[in-house]
């Protein structure tokens, strides 16, 4: 890490706060031998019970992607029966549809892809393109989660497990921190600024009280953080097991968010995501300080493809370079630019503590 992002900070040995995250999660929800095992064992048997009788005893969200892939063949191995759903928001890679296809088959997973209807997603995504904002994946990763727990619901599942893990990712990094992708009022202030006025009503979304009921009632379950993860040895693993193929980069099974990780976020914002998925590789023992600085001093990928990949996702998108250079040519938007429900949250809790507040005071005056 380097002060690129403004958000870390160095102590005088020169120990970054991301760092310093890194250890204090990974001591307190990260892989220990021994106590995991026993503790998923556990988790597994309890999964189990509750699926019984019913045809799926959690579900999973497919993307090609080596975290999910390897997500699905642990939970495999443990005889749990999943429910794989994926989105297909336009813009999977060639690869990452055989790896999902491949692993899919030979697990025997049943499939549900779903196909988003391409000029509303085309909309949503154009207005993202508009707003100035770090994470230009917000109404992909809206749709997935919408989908996931939509089949939850329907086919009654409690758990659903997905790929985060303490091992190659840590603690988030300060500076990709955002809104939840699941405040659908932050994306529609977005749409309502920078949209052309078409209707979202073919995108599967959750309103504030359907995600707080939803995730109140589903259990996220980070079933990686109980396994001694390695994102090599998954790899290997994969390529061996489904003929699973490597992308070239953290979540390049998605061209557009190849792009935009690669190429829109130093431009804009002037800062290198890479740093912070070497640093969780480097803190997980998979490759050395020296290693990563090489890796860092060189493009994510060519440059050629990098234009060619600009080009056909602003075309896709119906965005002139002129338009695109006037985009790029502003300082970045802070998330507070646009309504979100986060602010509706933050004013009822200060309304009721003052209430609170009040009701005490009027008590202790009795």
């Amino acid at each position: 890490m380097d002060n690129s992002d403004p958000s870390v900070t160095f102590d005088g040995a020169g120990v970054c706060s991301c760092c310093k995250r890194y250890d204090e999660q990974k001591a307190l929800r990260g892989y220990r031998a021994g106590e995991s095992e026993r503790e998923l064992e556990a988790l597994t048997a309890q999964i189990k019970a509750d699926g019984k009788d019913k045809e799926f005893d959690c579900i999973i969200g497919i993307s090609g992607g080596v975290d999910s892939a390897y997500l699905a063949y642990t939970a495999h191995r443990l005889g749990l029966r999943m429910l794989a759903v994926h989105v297909d928001t336009g813009w999977n890679s060639e690869i990452a549809v055989r790896n999902i296809e491949r692993l899919c088959n030979k697990l025997g997973l049943q499939l549900h892809t779903i196909v988003m209807d391409w000029p509303t997603m085309k909309e949503l995504q154009r207005a993202y393109q508009f707003s100035g904002l770090a994470n230009l994946d917000v109404p992909q990763d809206h749709l997935l989660v919408a989908a996931v727990y939509r089949f939850a619901k329907e086919y009654g599942i409690r758990y659903v497990l997905n790929g985060t893990n303490i091992a190659t990712e840590g603690a988030s990094s300060p500076f990709s921190k955002q809104l939840s992708c699941m405040d659908y009022w932050h994306l529609r202030s977005v749409y309502r600024r920078w949209g052309r006025g078409k209707s979202l009503r073919k995108y599967a979304h959750l309103s504030l009280v359907q995600a707080r009921l939803k995730f109140a009632a589903i259990e996220q379950v980070n079933l990686l953080n109980y396994v001694p993860y390695s994102k090599k040895e998954a790899i290997t693993t994969l390529s061996r097991e489904f003929g699973w193929e490597y992308y070239g980069g953290k979540h390049f099974e998605s061209r557009f968010t190849k792009w935009f990780q690669s190429v829109y976020l130093p431009r804009k914002f002037g800062y290198d995501k890479r740093r912070y998925h070497l640093s969780c590789l480097i803190k997980n023992g998979e490759m050395t300080r020296d290693e990563a600085l090489a890796e860092l001093a060189q493009p994510p990928y060519p440059e050629e493809q990098m234009r060619e990949d600009e080009a056909y996702i602003l075309k896709k998108l119906e965005i002139t370079p002129e338009q695109w250079a006037k985009v790029m040519s502003k300082p970045p938007t802070p998330n507070e630019a646009y309504f979100s429900q986060e602010k509706i949250i933050r004013f009822a809790e200060k309304l009721l503590g003052a209430k609170r507040t009040a009701a005490i005071k009027n008590q202790k005056s009795k």
